[in-house]
């Protein structure tokens, strides 16, 4: 019984400090997660999309975004233009090949994404190589850049229009953040297109 109950001791201090995690992010980050999800919903309106890139579980995301956005949310309404870049394999993996992993989210930028588009850039780190080279590549093309990292915005900052600061001293709690973040964003744009 006493291994229950130290494990459900250590169980309950993980659990409360994700829980401060996100409302750490909650007080610092939500003036600009509004920000991002009205620069995401303007671009939508103006005939836009919006594109999402990351890595490893940020790429997952991306990919979560994207599906919240072309189906749904919470709330029928009409299809919004997502891609998460993170999903064509053949792209993907031609591009790592021919010209290194660094532009395999740029060279899909150069491809797809048109003035009035966001980029949703992600990494937990606000350093990944490939994600600031696709900043790069959005700013050349005129898209809007909206980054989301951790408590430090690293070299993306400087690329974005916003860049949401997720709180967390661990890769993992940052995703937990994250996540709390992306589906807020998910609601307010939603909310703009209800029918």
């Amino acid at each position: 019984m006493k291994n229950i109950s130290i494990a459900s001791a250590q169980l309950r201090r993980e659990m409360l400090t994700s829980a401060q995690a996100l409302i750490n992010t909650a007080e610092s980050s939500a003036g600009d997660i509004i920000k991002a999800a009205d620069i995401i919903a303007g671009a939508f309106k103006k005939g836009g999309k919006l594109l999402i890139c990351g890595n490893g579980g940020s790429a997952a995301d991306s990919q979560h975004i994207a599906a919240e956005m072309v189906v749904r949310f919470l709330k029928e309404r009409k299809a919004l233009p997502a891609i998460a870049l993170t999903t064509d394999t053949s792209i993907i993996t031609s591009e790592a090949n021919d010209h290194g992993f660094d532009t395999i989210f740029s060279r899909q930028v150069e491809a797809l994404g048109n003035r009035g588009d966001v980029l949703l850039a992600i990494t937990t780190s606000g350093r990944s190589p490939n994600i600031i080279v696709a900043a790069k590549a959005a700013r050349k093309k005129g898209l809007t850049v909206i980054g989301l990292t951790g408590p430090a915005s690293g070299t993306l900052g400087k690329y974005c229009r916003v860049c949401i600061k997720a709180a967390g001293a661990k890769t993992f709690r940052i995703q937990e953040s994250m996540l709390m973040v992306e589906h807020a964003i998910c609601d307010l744009v939603e909310k703009d297109f209800e029918k």
